[in-house]
């Protein structure tokens, strides 16, 4: 019977994340999942929001990832997360977020004075995954 799960994290730019663990939270369009090992198949669309890896070595061991939304799927004691961009939170750079994080405030105001509902709403997703990647980078 085994007890751990192996997750990984994938983006366009290769594998971000391969490590055993013995629980994964992640936060789907519906609601926070949380997954233990042997736990049914399931794909779920996920949110921009942190996951959290308890690691196998230790309870207090636990790795978070900033994943700009993406597919989860867990099967055979496999979770596998496909996101177009994510990053553990020790390779945030956080002055990097900062300043697209007030980029993106910036633009969502100009785009609200000329009424571009659509640039309003890209600015938005922009402002949550700065906001994103600055609240994993606090977990160091």
């Amino acid at each position: 019977m085994e007890q751990q799960l192996t997750v990984n994290v994938v983006t366009p730019n290769g594998i971000v994340y391969d490590h055993h663990a013995t629980m994964v939270v992640a936060k789907t369009i519906s609601g926070e999942l949380g997954i233990l090992p042997r736990h049914a198949p399931i794909i779920a669309p996920l949110m921009i929001d942190e996951v959290k890896v308890r690691r196998v070595d230790s309870d207090t061991h636990v790795d978070w990832i900033a994943v700009n939304g993406g597919i989860l799927e867990m099967r055979d004691n496999l979770v596998s997360i496909v996101a177009d961009s994510a990053e553990r939170e020790r390779d945030i750079d956080v002055t990097r977020a900062e300043r697209a994080k007030m980029r993106a405030e910036r633009l969502i105001e100009e785009a609200k004075q000329r009424e571009d509902i659509d640039e309003v709403r890209r600015a938005t997703v922009a402002l949550h995954r700065a906001m994103n990647r600055i609240n994993v980078s606090k977990h160091q």
